[in-house]
């Protein structure tokens, strides 16, 4: 892997310093790598360099000449990843760098999520870290663990550790917007147990694969109603079950929960005197999905092939129980917001459906800037699994962020984006996950904002970044450190 071009682009200390970060492995959970490289980083520039109780680093660095007197800025990002990849791309998330190319204007990765989510923010950091001509007050500059599983660094970040008076968390995706707000978010997976039959002679067997779909941030992109794998395969087997009686016996379908699922296989059986009716009516099921996701999902496919007849399937009430379950669970936008235009208050993105060998688990990932809606649409997920002979687990809860437009640093930001663009900025809550809710309840005083340079498709292998966007923001994060208030 040479990346030698991405270090070429300007501002070159920034695509420096993400070039060396996406060479070290960091998968959420197994960010064991990243945490030493970014010690490692912190201890030979000579600056106090601390990790938490549970993995966080945090690297401070004094004010530059003129500057001691301004308030000290906590800058925020998270080190890991989220690790997706085409089905037919051979990748090692966990021993490979990423392999970077630059396509016009954007630079992406073959077949692989980016990291630009959240390493830009990471390497901004790094850059003023490591700078010695870059004005700033003095810095904190802390980078957080297992943000896109779970937000367990931000939780484990225990009060009383920073001494900034600012946060600037740098893991916003659209560089003409300053975030002010997001939502929180929940866990629900949903498990039970079947019994397997044996299979009848009589029968054929079939696979049926839903790819081609988009994916993207379930919750960033979950407005634009992206074809759902796991609720696609679902409308086909349910018909197919509701016209010729097939049985399932494995479904496959999803990955992580923060991502919309772009792919799903299931192995079912057919009784053999239904085969040719079986494989008419499915194409017709087909064309209409694909006609209905003409225009959202144009490399959609849907395809049904004989394979080897499986040994074991579904017993029968627990697979009508999965099927309707699965139908009536809530899936995309559940509420927009009534006090913010075009803002997804709350949402639900079902995320993962594994059905093998007796055992069933569907996780999804339930968002919302309101805890009482979203507490009301896990409660219609829960009744739903429950009532199709479900256990339902509650995990991960996490607080969003609430606005407040009378924040110092957003005026500081505001005048600084039209002082530099000559246009307003964007100032919006956004229906993704930040950590800055999480970190506000430890640290009620801080005053927080988030902004940074345009990413596109984060959390699936269309990720992309903005080289433009990138110097543009990467002016404006300079503009800001240099006029941050007095104390």
């Amino acid at each position: 892997m040479d990346n030698q071009e991405i270090r070429n682009l300007e501002p070159k200390e920034l695509w420096n310093k993400f070039a060396d970060l996406n060479a070290v492995p960091r998968p959420s959970k197994k960010e064991e790598r990243v945490i030493a490289f970014m010690k490692d980083f912190g201890n030979n520039l000579g600056l106090e360099t601390i990790e938490d109780t549970v993995g966080n680093v945090i690297i401070r660095k004094p004010a530059t000449p003129g500057h001691e007197n301004k308030k000290m800025v906590v800058m925020q990002s998270h080190l890991d990843m989220v690790h997706q990849k085409n089905n037919d791309t051979t990748f090692d998330f966990d021993t490979q760098g990423i392999d970077m190319y630059i396509d016009g204007d954007w630079v992406r990765a073959r077949g692989t999520t980016l990291g630009a989510d959240n390493g830009l923010g990471v390497a901004t950091i790094m850059a003023i870290l490591e700078s010695n001509t870059i004005e700033h007050p003095a810095i904190e500059a802390l980078f957080t663990i297992d943000e896109e599983t779970g937000m367990t660094g931000a939780m484990g970040l225990e009060g009383g550790i920073l001494k900034g008076d600012i946060l600037l968390n740098l893991d916003t995706e659209e560089d003409d917007e300053i975030g002010v707000g997001c939502a929180g978010g929940i866990d629900i997976t949903a498990t039970r147990s079947y019994l397997e039959q044996q299979i009848e002679e009589e029968m054929l067997g079939y696979e049926v694969t839903v790819k081609g779909l988009q994916g993207g941030h379930s919750g960033m992109d979950i407005i634009k109603g992206l074809g759902n794998a796991n609720k696609i395969m679902n409308r086909v087997l349910y018909t197919a079950f509701t016209n010729f009686d097939i049985v399932i016996s494995s479904i496959d379908g999803g990955s992580l929960r923060n991502a919309i699922p772009r792919e799903s296989a299931a192995i079912i059986a057919v009784d053999k005197s239904h085969t040719a009716a079986f494989e008419a009516d499915v194409a017709d099921i087909v064309t209409a999905i694909k006609t209905e996701y003409a225009t959202l999902e144009p490399a959609l496919e849907i395809e049904v092939a004989q394979v080897e007849l499986p040994s074991q399937v579904m017993q029968r009430d627990a697979q009508v129980q999965l099927l309707k379950a699965m139908y009536a669970a809530h899936n995309g936008v559940y509420r927009m917001s009534p006090a913010i235009a075009d803002l997804v208050e709350t949402s639900n993105n079902v995320a993962r459906v594994i059905v093998k060998g007796g055992n069933i688990k569907i996780g999804c990932l339930t968002r919302s800037s309101v805890d009482s809606s979203k507490d009301d649409l896990a409660n219609t997920l829960t009744s739903v699994f429950e009532l199709a002979g479900f256990e339902v687990e509650l995990s991960g809860d996490y607080p969003g962020w609430a606005p407040n437009m009378d924040s110092p640093i957003l005026k500081v930001l505001e005048q600084k984006y039209i002082e530099i663009n000559n246009e307003k900025p964007h100032v919006a809550a956004c229906h993704a996950g930040l950590e800055c809710g999480i970190l506000g309840k430890n640290y009620p005083e801080i005053d927080m904002i988030s902004f940074g340079p345009t990413i596109k498709g984060a959390h699936s292998p269309d990720e992309r970044a903005s080289i433009s966007s990138a110097q543009k923001y990467w002016d404006f994060v300079l503009a800001i450190l240099k006029d941050i208030p007095l104390k």
